[in-house]
């Protein structure tokens, strides 16, 4: 550091980093509450999937809204520290609560939840910055409206489906205010220029990420082999930390490079920092499906072949290089052919594989992702240069 005391602190965007490193713990407990769904006595259908799935729209509301909003002010600034370390505390206390939010926990989960996105506007606000724009004070209005679902479905409806249904509404009034660009009468909305000032730093946000989840990935299958270092836990631990390292080289291969670049040619950079918003969500779901499919595999490598572990064993890669698909789409208006082979690949070997024994279906994924990027280095050693072309 170059100026001492508090100043000093969280100088450029090293908070962000710092909440990355936080949201390390988020997503290690986030697998491990997705692991819990697919090897306890229940059964895994909508109820106990469909809750884990509102719980990662909302982890993933989290640190996106953050991103936006530090996109927007100086990092240097103590309204902005204060905000980074806001978020890290309260995204730290909803790790705690994620195993049991549609329990016991519900109530702690949700008011932090709308402390942490009430607070990053009520902060700036109270420090008067990015007032010219109303942007605050807009964001406020929207987290008090999706702040009733969310704390009336903790609070007056404990472990019944009433809780998730009026969650599911709070997550989508979020997420409509996100995509509509958090509207207000009086205040406006956000607009191009908007995106435009925002795209880059949001998309370097999106790559360290993607880092941060595939690291985490790494980290549940060190953990899950640590627990029993038996010799049949060794080929899927060896293949799931190739898979790990397969789909960091596919998301950086070309598009996941340039995708900051893309955002300030784009002919609309409102519209691909929209879309890049689902697009990474795709990508990040498919990295954490793909990490719980194979920590599985190392839990019960000869395992009893249950059908449904196929969905994240395979459906995780195969989510990975959709939402992959799109990023290449979204930068440089095509789709390679070996997304589609890869895709296809997956979902052909998915029926042969359906009751083998699970370890069949790690290699198969592993070898599938392979060819994918052995494909994409052969292309970039024809072609080692291209300029992004997004979509008009």
């Amino acid at each position: 550091m170059t100026i001492g005391g508090w100043r000093g602190l969280l100088q450029g965007r090293e908070g962000e980093l710092l909440l990355d490193l936080v949201f390390v713990f988020v997503l290690t407990r986030f697998s491990q509450r997705l692991i819990e769904d697919f090897t306890t006595d229940r059964q895994v259908v909508l109820p106990e999937v469909g809750q884990t799935v509102l719980l990662l729209l909302a982890l993933w509301m989290i640190w996106v809204h953050a991103a936006w909003v530090t996109s927007r002010v100086d990092p240097r600034q103590p309204a902005t520290q204060l905000l980074i370390v806001w978020t890290m505390f309260g995204s730290m206390i909803i790790a705690v609560t994620l195993p049991h939010a549609f329990g016991a926990r519900g109530l702690l989960f949700a008011i932090t939840y709308v402390a942490v996105q009430a607070g990053k506007p009520i902060i700036l606000l109270i420090a008067r910055r990015d007032i010219e724009r109303h942007n605050p004070l807009r964001h406020l209005c929207w987290a008090a409206l999706s702040a009733v679902p969310w704390i009336a479905g903790a609070a007056l409806f404990p472990q019944s489906p009433a809780r998730g249904a009026l969650w599911t509404v709070a997550i989508a009034l979020d997420y409509a205010a996100l995509v509509f660009g958090w509207p207000v009468p009086g205040l406006g909305r956000t607009g191009s220029e908007d995106w435009r000032l925002a795209g880059e730093h949001l998309a370097e946000r999106y790559q360290q990420l993607i880092v941060i989840t595939i690291g985490e990935t790494i980290l549940l299958t060190g953990a899950t082999f640590a627990d029993e270092f038996t010799p049949d836990r060794v080929a899927p631990t060896v293949l799931s930390f190739a898979t790990a390292v397969l789909m960091w080289r596919i998301y950086f291969h070309r598009a996941g490079a340039v995708f900051s670049a893309a955002v300030e040619v784009a002919p609309r950079p409102d519209r691909l920092g929209r879309s890049g918003y689902y697009t990474q969500l795709v990508i990040v779901t498919g990295v954490l499906a793909a990490g719980v499919g194979y920590a599985l595999v190392i839990r019960e490598p000869g395992g009893h072949g249950d059908p449904l572990w196929l969905a994240v064993v395979l459906g995780g890669p195969a989510l990975f290089l959709a939402g992959r698909s799109r990023m290449e789409y979204e930068v440089f208006a095509r789709v390679s052919p070996s997304r589609v082979v890869g895709l296809v690949a997956l979902a052909a070997v998915a029926p042969a594989l359906m009751y083998r024994v699970p370890l069949f279906a790690a290699a198969a994924a592993t070898i599938i992702l392979t060819v994918v990027a052995v494909w994409d280095a052969a292309r970039e050693h024809r072609n080692p240069e291209e300029a992004p072309s997004p979509p008009p």
